[in-house]
């Protein structure tokens, strides 16, 4: 059995990504909650078959994910929730510029963008299919790597990029379609 004492110094420095991270795919802090309780425990037991100098973040994440495929998603008792909470981090949607002379330099998707609101936002990575969220969520939040995210959801890498791919096309659709009904975009401005 694993040193608690080496587990507890190596592993729970990332209990609030993973935290974070069990929010954007349970949806609902209790079961967040109860999957960093249940991940931790399951890294713990196998913490002596953890290979040293390896990514121990993403072994976490891959228990994690695993343990929300295999418990979560097929729990039909859980009431759906749309709380994505944190996704204040996701930093492609973020403002980039502001002052007067960074609004010339600033691109009409970045203009569109800022006419967005945070929930919109919230609502198009809610939307995706759980196949294309987790990786989008893995990739653009959490940082991961096309072959970490092949390692953490145990997929090949082409199907991470085809998901990728897919995943992002859908959510560009949507707030195409947000900015469209606010008034953002012009008459004949061409959906993506």
């Amino acid at each position: 059995m694993a040193d608690q004492a080496t587990f507890e110094k190596d592993a729970l420095e990332y209990a609030r990504q993973l935290y974070s991270a069990a929010m954007r795919m349970t949806r609902n802090p209790a079961d967040a909650e109860d999957l960093v309780q249940e991940t931790f425990l399951k890294a713990y037991r196998a913490y002596d078959s953890f290979e040293q100098g390896t990514n121990l973040k993403a072994w976490l994440y891959r228990i994690l994910t695993n343990t929300f495929i295999n418990k979560y998603r097929s729990d039909s008792r859980r009431p759906r929730q749309t709380d994505l909470g944190d996704v204040e981090d996701l930093y492609m949607y973020r403002r980039i510029a502001s002052g007067d002379s960074a609004e010339a330099a600033r691109s009409a998707e970045e203009r569109v963008l800022d006419g967005l609101v945070e929930s919109d936002i919230k609502q198009a990575v809610e939307e995706l299919p759980e196949n294309f969220r987790l990786p989008v969520l893995l990739a653009d939040l959490e940082g991961f790597s096309y072959k970490e995210i092949a390692e953490i959801l145990d997929i090949p890498i082409g199907t991470v990029m085809s998901r990728l791919h897919r995943g992002r096309k859908a959510m560009q659709k949507r707030l195409w379609e947000f900015a469209r009904q606010r008034g953002l975009l012009p008459d004949d401005a061409v959906r993506p």
